[in-house]
C-alpha cells in the first residue's frame, strides 16, 4: 500500500536562517531536540533514543541532500520505499521575512495523525531548547 506524503508548516519566531540552520543542519543541533544522540559520518546520520542500560532505539538515515541555510533531506534505511524521504526545509515569507520550517515525511494510511503528533512533539522540544 502506498504511503501518504505529509507536509507540516511550523512558524518560527526568528528571521535569521543561520540560527535555524544550527538546529537542523547538523548532528549537534538535531541532538538537542530530536534524539538523545545523533552521529553524522557525512553519508548517514544515526539517531539514538534511550540509554544503553535501559534499551535503545537506533535508526539510521541516509543523507540525500543538505544545502546550508535551506534544507536537509534524509531517508530512513532500510524502511522507506523508493521516492520517500523526510526533510526539514527553511522557508521565508516574501511579505514579512518571517521564517518557517516545512517538514515533509511519509506515513502509512491511517497513521497520519500519529506522524503529525510525533513531529509536533519534536517541534515543541525544538522551541523549548532554542526559542525558535
Amino acid at each position: 500500500m502506498k504511503r501518504k506524503k505529509i507536509v507540516i508548516e511550523y512558524p518560527l519566531s526568528v528571521k535569521s536562517p543561520t540560527i535555524v540552520w544550527k538546529m537542523i543542519g547538523n548532528a549537534d543541533g538535531l541532538q538537542k531536540w530530536m534524539a538523545d544522540r545523533v552521529d553524522d559520518d557525512g553519508e548517514a546520520m544515526t539517531f539514538t533514543w534511550g540509554e544503553s542500560w535501559s534499551g535503545q532505539d537506533i535508526k539510521v538515515s541516509k543523507l540525500l541532500d543538505r544545502r546550508k541555510f535551506s534544507h536537509i533531506r534524509l531517508k530512513w534505511v532500510p524502511e522507506e520505499a523508493v521516492g520517500e524521504y523526510w526533510e526539514i526545509r527553511i522557508t521565508a515569507s516574501e511579505d514579512t521575512g518571517t521564517l518557517a520550517l516545512l517538514i515533509t515525511d511519509f506515513a502509512e494510511a491511517g497513521d497520519e495523525d500519529g506522524l503529525r503528533s510525533l513531529w509536533r512533539d519534536n517541534l515543541y522540544r525544538l522551541h523549548n531548547v532554542s526559542g525558535l
